[in-house]
């Protein structure tokens, strides 16, 4: 089966959103009549104009993306990210913002 993938390309200036191409591997090809009387149109072409991306590369073999691979974890299941935020300095910036709030409140008092 057929499988969906994107691959993130550069930004340039003037981007609206991030360009992408439409990756489809594992594909089975695609069969045409010859001599048919109906127009042949190139669907996956048609699919990545509609879906605004630049490009669409489809492929019988196989193709890794390496950003799009999810890493698995001993248990079976995806593994799951922590970002932390980096907080140094800002207790003191807490403690500055209320120093400050509470003179303003002692002025506003007088």
């Amino acid at each position: 089966m057929a499988r969906l993938q994107i691959l993130e390309l550069p930004e340039a200036a003037g981007d609206r959103r991030p360009p992408f191409v439409l990756v489809v591997d594992e594909c089975v090809p695609q069969r045409i009549a010859l001599g048919a009387e109906a127009s042949f149109g190139d669907y996956w072409e048609q699919l990545a104009d509609r879906i605004g991306a630049s490009g669409v590369i489809v492929t019988p073999e196989t193709v890794e993306i390496p950003a799009n691979e999810v890493l698995i974890g001993p248990d079976g299941y995806p593994v799951r990210m922590r970002v932390e935020a980096d907080l140094t300095g800002f207790d003191e910036q807490v403690a500055d913002a209320i120093t400050r709030a509470q003179e303003r409140a002692r002025e506003a008092v007088r």
